[in-house]
């Protein structure tokens, strides 16, 4: 596992709910003219309903059957498919307060304009703030959980071929973007002798 700039072909953004995953995977995949997948999309069938665990990861295979593409999601009953395919994971680690502000900001605008997602889907007022599967709801629950699980799963030996860019602050993803189609095109540069830079908020 190399924690650096570098960035290939085959990229996994993670993070936590509203960190901007699938916003900064079209990004990418526009910047390098990749295909993006959604692993919502392919996950959600219409009414909320969930696809079967087989069904989900035989659209994850046909999905990522390339060798260029961008995937975001956190599921973890298909992270061996796509991390095994992946040699880029792009981790947005944000602090609490900004994530949240985001989160509630674009739950509101979904819920109020109706914004179709994945399959008919929407977001509505009662499932985002007043039921048990509130997606703010989730956040609290799971913020510090990914936090500690991804930077743990990173030191797994089965995923020592993945380049991590670990992202801490939005404006360190603008810089990183910048360069991105040169960063693409680099081989990967060992740690000690690159390090992605921290800013203070």
């Amino acid at each position: 596992m190399q924690d650096s700039f570098h960035c290939g072909q085959r990229i996994s953004v993670v993070g936590t709910t509203g960190s901007g995953k699938t916003t900064l995977a079209r990004r990418i995949a526009q910047q390098l003219q990749i295909p993006h997948v959604e692993l919502d999309a392919l996950h959600w069938e219409p009414g909320w309903t969930e696809a079967s665990d087989q069904v989900f990861r035989d659209r994850i295979t046909e999905a990522l059957a390339g060798d260029r593409w961008v995937v975001d999601g956190n599921y973890s009953k298909a992270r061996d498919l796509v991390w095994s395919r992946a040699d880029t994971v792009v981790f947005l680690d944000y602090p609490f307060w900004l994530v949240m502000n985001r989160l509630l900001r674009r739950t509101v605008q979904r819920s109020f304009r109706q914004e179709e997602l994945w399959n008919g889907n929407r977001e509505n007022v009662w499932l985002s703030f007043f039921s048990q599967n509130s997606i703010l709801l989730w956040l609290l629950q799971t913020y510090q959980r990914n936090r500690k699980k991804y930077p743990a799963l990173f030191q797994q030996p089965e995923y020592a071929h993945l380049s991590v860019i670990h992202l801490q602050f939005p404006k360190t993803t603008e810089d990183w973007l910048l360069n991105l189609s040169e960063l693409a095109t680099q081989p990967a540069v060992s740690p000690a002798l690159k390090q992605l830079p921290l800013e203070q908020p």
